[in-house]
C-alpha cells in the first residue's frame, strides 16, 4: 500500500458515521448459533451500489471475527480485499482494495463469527428453565448501533435494505422467528434451518431474530394481518390481553394514519432477558415477560395499564420508526416521542374510562422536570458517535417529545392534526424523515408555520416559565428559561398561551412570541359585562374578584408563576372546588418545582398541598403523595425533627383517602380507584403509619401460610413490602428473609419484579448491602436489578455509594455500558443532598467517566446541587414549618 493510500484509510479510520460513497440495497443473512457453546457463525451477501469509484468498501463491525470477504462487479469479476482493517473505537469494518472498485451495483460477501455475549445487545445469549433445567436460547437487541455486533453492515438508519435471513443451526425443539413468515424449513438430523420471506425496505436497527421455546396464541386481523403472542412454554393464556390489544391498535393506526400495517404478520415475543420494556422489531416486537405477560393473579391495576400503554407504544412504532425512520439520531424524538403520544391516544380509544390522557400529564412533568436541568439537552441533539446514543433515549425523547406534539395537536386542531399524520405517513412511507420534513407537511396542511413556532421547542434546551400579574383589569406576562438550579436561564419561545379567566367558558388563545406582554381581560370582569351574560354562581363567571388559570389543562410545556393576588385566588377556587383535576395537578407540579428552584417557600408549598388532602381523583391525588415523597426527603436532610410531626402531616394529608378507598378492593369499583388505592397504602407504608403496618404484616403472614387466600390481594403487596422492610433489621430479620424466599419460589414475574422493587429499602444498612450483593449473583437477572436500585432507603444510600465505589471494576464488567449502567449510576448517585457529595461523586468518576455515560452522571450531579442549593433556603424558614405542619395536622398519629 502507498503511503497516499495509508493516509486516505486513517482519516476513514477516525470517523465516526459512515462515508456515502456505496449504498446497501439487499441484505442476504445467515446465522448460526451454537447454543451449547454461546457462539454463532454467519454469512452476508449484500447488493451493494458504488456511488464513487473507491479502493475502501467501509461497514460497521464489532467484536466479529471476519474469516473471509470478496466484492463481485455487475461483470461477474470477484475482487479479494488486500487488507481488512477492524477498528473496534469507531466500530468499522475496512475492506481495501488493490484496484478501485468501478461506479455500478456488485455484490459484497463476508463470512464472520463471534460471541452469543452476556450484555443484552447485539446477539446475545438469555436463558430460561425448562423443567427445571436452565437452558440457553438466542436473541437479538440492536437499537441503536448493535446490529454491528451481529454481521457486519451499514449499520445507519437511513441506509435502508431488504433483509432475507435464514436462521441455522436451530434445535428442533425451538422456535426460531424473525421479522417475516416462515418461508422454507428444513431438518437435519437434531437440528432445522429456518429461511423467512424477505422483508420490505428497513434500517438495520430493526432487524430481529429469536431462538427459544415458546407456546402461542395467535388472531387474524380484519385486515388479513396474523398476529401471534409467544410466550413461555405453558403460558400462552397469559399473552391474551396483549395480543387482544396489539390486534385493535394494528387497526387503529391503520385507521388514523389512513395506511395499512406494511408485513404479513405481527409477532409479539416475551423474552427473559431484555434490557428495555420492549423494542420495536418491524414484524416482531420483543418485550421483557413483565410488559407482554398478563394474568388476574399477579398483574395488579398499574401493571394493566403499563401493558397497554406499551403494547400500544411498539405497535406504533410500526408507522412511527419502521415504516417512516429518522434520517439520524438527531431526530430520535420522532420515533420515541409519537409512539409515546400515539400510546395514549390508542389507550384512550380502547379505555375511556381510564381517562388516560389526564394520566398523560405524569410523562409532562418527567419531560418538565429533566429539561430543567443546566445539563438538559435540546429535543432535536446532535449525536456525533453511536456511543452515545444511549443516553438521548431518555425523558426529553419521550415525553418532552411527546409532550411538544399534544401542545401542537391542541394548538392546531384535531382534525388538521390527524389529516397530517396520514399525509406524512403517505410521502415518507418507506423512507427516512427529518423534524423539518414533518414541520413542512404540517404547515402545508394547516397553513401555520409550524416550523417557525416549534423550532425554537426542539432545538433549543429547555422550556420558559411564564410569570403571571394582574394590574387592574390587565394581565402582564414575561417569559425566562425556568431551570432547577434558580439560575437565570437564557431563551426564549413562542408559547401557545391558553388562559381561563373565572370559568372554563371563559377562555382566551394567543401565541406569546415577546418576552413580556400584556392581556385584557376586562370582559370577564362585571362593570364591564353586558346585563345579558348569565350568571353562574359555582364557576364565578362574574365574580367580582375571579381566579386566573394559565395554561388551561397543563397541555402547554411551560411552568407559571403568579403573583400573590391570582395565587390567593387560585389557592381559593381549589378550595372550592372549581377546579379540573388537570389544572391541580398543574398548580401542585409547578408550585413543587418553583419551590425547589427557589422561587416558592416550602411554607407556601405545604400550605397548598394541604388543599389537596380531600380529593380522591387519581391524578390530583398521585401528584400530592408524590410531592409528599419528595418534600418528606429534602425537609429530612434539612431540618431536625425529632418528634416525626413531618410524617404526621404527610399521614395526615392522605390518610381520609385510605378511610374512603378501604384495603379490599370494592367489586366493580373504576380501574382508577384501584390504582388509586395501591398509591395511597404505599404512602402510609412508607411515612410509617403504624395500623397500616400491623394490617398489612398480618396478611402477608396469613398469604405466606396459604398462598390461595384472599386476604392479600395484588394490589396491595406493594404497600405491604414496604412495610415488611421498614420494620426489618440485621436484628430482626426475619420479614427480609421471608421476602427473599417468595422472590425465589414466586413463577410470575410481576410478583419478582414487586418484591425486587422494595428489597433494598429497609432502613438498616446491613440489609440494603445484602441486597445490592445479590445482583452480583445469578439470582436475579441483569435486567431486573434496575428494581432493586430505584428504591434503595434514603438510609442506605452512603451504603449503595460504598458498594458502588468497592464493586466498580465488577459492575463495569458485569453490566458494560448499556441501559443497566445508566440506571446505576443515576439511582446510586442522586439521593445524596450535599455539594459535599456532589464533589466526592465528580471526583470518584473524574478518571472513570466515559461518553457513554458523561450526561447522565453530569445530570446526576446536577441533581444533587439543586437539593443541595433547596435545604440552603429551607433552612431560612427552618423554625417555621414544625409549627406550620402541627397547625395543618388535623388528627395528630402515632408513626
Amino acid at each position: 500500500m502507498n503511503q497516499n493510500q495509508e493516509h486516505k484509510l486513517d482519516h476513514f479510520k477516525g470517523q465516526h458515521r459512515l462515508p456515502k460513497f456505496a449504498v446497501p440495497h439487499r441484505y442476504a443473512l445467515t446465522l448460526k448459533p451454537n447454543l451449547e457453546l454461546c457462539t454463532f457463525s454467519g454469512a452476508v451477501i449484500v447488493d451493494v451500489s458504488i456511488l464513487d469509484s473507491t479502493r475502501f468498501l467501509i461497514l460497521n463491525s464489532i467484536d466479529l471475527e471476519i474469516h473471509e470477504s470478496f466484492f463481485r462487479d455487475s461483470n461477474n469479476h470477484k475482487v479479494v480485499p488486500s487488507e481488512v482493517v477492524v477498528d473496534n473505537d469507531v466500530e468499522m469494518l475496512v475492506l481495501v482494495f488493490n484496484e478501485p472498485l468501478s461506479v455500478g451495483d456488485g455484490v459484497l460477501e463476508i463470512n464472520f463469527s463471534g460471541l452469543l455475549n452476556e450484555h443484552m445487545k447485539g446477539f446475545y445469549k438469555g436463558t430460561y428453565v425448562d423443567e427445571g433445567v436452565r437452558k440457553n436460547m438466542a436473541m437479538t437487541n440492536f437499537e441503536p448501533a448493535d446490529a454491528r455486533r451481529c454481521f457486519p453492515c451499514w449499520d445507519e438508519p437511513a441506509l435502508k435494505a431488504t433483509f432475507k435471513i435464514t436462521v441455522g443451526n436451530v434445535p428442533l425443539e425451538l422456535t426460531a422467528l424473525s421479522n417475516m413468515p416462515v418461508s422454507e424449513e428444513t431438518i437435519n438430523g437434531d437440528f432445522k434451518t429456518v429461511c423467512f420471506e424477505e422483508s420490505p425496505i428497513m434500517s438495520t436497527y430493526l432487524v430481529a431474530v429469536v431462538v427459544g421455546l415458546f407456546d402461542y396464541i395467535e388472531e387474524i386481523t380484519p385486515g388479513g394481518i396474523r398476529v401471534r403472542s409467544y410466550c413461555p412454554v405453558g403460558k400462552s393464556e397469559k399473552g391474551k390481553l396483549a395480543l387482544s390489544i396489539s390486534v385493535k391498535s394494528l387497526e387503529l393506526y391503520t385507521e388514523y394514519f389512513s395506511m395499512p400495517y406494511a408485513l404479513p404478520k405481527l409477532d409479539m415475543v416475551a423474552v427473559p432477558d431484555f434490557p428495555a420494556g420492549a423494542m420495536e422489531n418491524y414484524g416482531l416486537i420483543t418485550f421483557r415477560e413483565t410488559e407482554l405477560l398478563h394474568d388476574d393473579l399477579h398483574s395488579a391495576a398499574a401493571n394493566t395499564q403499563r401493558l397497554l400503554i406499551v403494547v400500544t407504544h411498539e405497535v406504533g412504532h410500526q408507522w412511527f420508526g419502521n415504516l417512516v425512520t429518522m434520517e439520524w439520531w438527531t431526530h430520535l424524538w420522532l420515533n420515541e416521542g409519537f409512539a409515546t403520544w400515539v400510546s395514549y391516544l390508542a389507550t384512550d380509544s380502547l379505555f375511556p374510562e381510564w381517562r388516560i390522557w389526564t394520566q398523560f400529564l405524569e410523562e409532562t412533568a418527567d419531560g418538565l422536570q429533566l429539561d430543567s436541568l443546566e445539563q438538559s439537552h435540546p429535543v432535536e441533539v446532535e449525536v456525533h458517535k453511536a456511543s452515545s446514543v444511549l443516553e438521548v433515549f431518555d425523558a426529553i425523547s419521550y415525553q418532552k417529545g411527546s409532550s411538544l406534539i399534544r401542545m401542537l395537536k391542541e394548538y392546531l386542531g384535531d382534525d388538521i392534526f390527524q389529516k397530517s399524520m396520514s399525509s406524512y405517513m403517505k410521502k415518507y412511507a418507506y423512507k427516512n424523515a427529518k423534524t423539518e420534513d414533518l414541520w413542512s407537511v404540517l404547515s402545508e396542511e394547516s397553513g401555520v408555520e409550524v416550523n417557525q413556532l416549534m423550532d425554537i421547542w426542539t432545538k433549543q434546551t429547555g422550556y420558559p416559565v411564564i410569570y403571571v400579574k394582574l394590574e387592574d383589569y390587565t394581565l402582564q406576562f414575561e417569559q425566562t428559561r425556568f431551570m432547577s438550579l434558580g439560575l437565570q436561564g437564557e431563551g426564549q419561545w413562542i408559547v401557545p398561551i391558553t388562559l381561563s379567566v373565572g370559568s372554563y367558558n371563559n377562555c382566551k388563545k394567543f401565541l406569546f412570541e415577546t418576552k413580556v406582554g400584556k392581556l385584557d381581560v376586562s370582559e370577564f370582569y362585571p362593570s364591564h359585562c353586558s346585563s345579558s351574560q348569565p350568571q353562574d354562581k359555582n364557576n364565578q363567571a362574574v365574580a367580582e374578584k375571579p381566579w386566573v388559570k394559565v395554561n388551561v389543562g397543563h397541555t402547554g410545556f411551560y411552568r407559571v408563576k403568579y403573583d400573590s393576588i391570582l395565587t390567593a385566588r387560585l389557592m381559593k377556587a381549589i378550595e372550592d372546588k372549581h377546579l379540573s383535576p388537570e389544572d391541580k395537578f398543574g398548580i401542585l407540579d409547578d408550585t413543587y418545582a418553583l419551590c425547589e428552584a427557589g422561587e416558592e417557600s416550602i411554607a407556601s408549598l405545604l400550605s397548598l398541598m394541604d388543599l389537596y388532602r380531600e380529593d380522591l381523583d387519581y391524578i390530583v391525588l398521585s401528584r400530592l403523595i408524590n410531592a409528599c415523597y419528595n418534600t418528606a426527603k429534602i425537609l429530612r436532610d434539612a431540618i431536625y425533627d425529632p418528634w416525626n410531626h413531618l410524617n404526621e402531616f404527610f399521614i395526615d394529608l392522605i390518610i381520609s383517602s385510605a378511610d374512603k378507598l378501604g384495603l379490599e378492593p370494592v367489586p366493580g369499583e373504576s380501574h382508577l380507584n384501584t390504582m388509586l388505592r395501591e398509591e395511597v397504602l404505599k404512602a402510609l407504608a412508607t411515612f410509617g403509619h403504624k395500623e397500616t403496618h400491623e394490617e398489612l404484616k398480618n396478611r402477608f403472614q396469613i398469604y405466606i401460610n396459604d398462598r390461595n387466600t384472599s386476604v392479600f390481594p395484588v394490589d396491595i403487596r406493594k404497600a405491604a413490602y414496604i412495610s415488611i422492610m421498614k420494620t426489618s433489621s440485621a436484628i430482626d430479620r426475619s420479614g427480609f428473609d421471608l421476602l427473599l424466599k417468595l422472590y425465589r419460589e414466586a413463577d410470575a414475574v410481576q410478583e419478582k419484579a414487586r418484591i425486587l422493587s422494595y428489597i433494598a429499602s429497609s432502613p438498616d444498612p446491613e440489609l440494603v448491602k445484602e441486597a445490592l450483593d445479590l445482583m452480583l449473583t445469578d439470582e436475579i437477572r441483569e435486567q431486573d436489578t434496575v428494581y432493586v436500585t430505584a428504591r434503595i432507603s434514603l438510609e442506605g444510600r452512603e451504603t449503595a455509594w460504598m458498594w458502588l465505589k468497592e464493586k466498580w471494576d465488577v459492575i463495569v464488567k458485569r453490566w458494560g455500558q448499556g441501559m443497566v449502567f445508566h440506571r446505576f449510576i443515576r439511582d446510586i448517585v442522586t439521593p445524596f443532598s450535599s455539594h459535599e457529595m456532589a464533589e466526592e461523586v465528580e471526583e470518584f468518576f473524574s478518571s472513570r467517566g466515559t461518553p457513554s455515560f458523561v450526561r447522565i452522571l453530569k445530570q446526576s450531579i446536577e441533581k444533587i446541587r439543586i437539593k443541595a442549593g433547596w435545604i440552603e433556603k429551607i433552612r431560612q424558614e427552618e423554625s417555621l414549618i414544625p409549627k406550620l405542619t402541627r397547625g395543618l395536622t388535623r388528627t395528630p398519629i402515632k408513626t
